[in-house]
């Protein structure tokens, strides 16, 4: 099982999960991070980190974010790990709570 970084997370980065990560499974974006599921120990430690409630057990991903799992594993093949906290992009509040942002998405 792995866990999964949502549409909450773009536009935001805040990447307080970054630094709680006992095996570096996020992968850095410009506007999101991912987790790669083969890194992934399911560990949960990250969940509460995440000011913006963007990670989820895979099993717990809510319906309208399920294209997220085969996102994340897509992502996480393309993109550098991170392992250091960097801040929050600069407009991150407003955008966290916003819906429908997958289109916002930088691949």
């Amino acid at each position: 099982m792995t866990h999964v970084v949502t549409e909450s997370c773009i536009k935001c980065k805040y990447c307080d999960c970054v630094l709680v990560c006992p095996v570096d499974c996020f992968r850095e974006g410009a506007n999101f991070l991912a987790i790669d599921p083969d890194e992934c120990i399911d560990c949960t430690l990250c969940v509460p980190e995440c000011p913006v409630e963007a990670i989820f057990a895979e099993e717990d991903v809510p319906t309208d974010q399920m294209p997220f799992i085969a996102l994340n594993a897509e992502l996480a093949k393309a993109w550098p790990v991170i392992i250091e906290k960097k801040g929050p992009l600069p407009d991150a509040e407003d955008w966290g709570k916003v819906k429908s942002k997958l289109h916002l998405l930088e691949r």
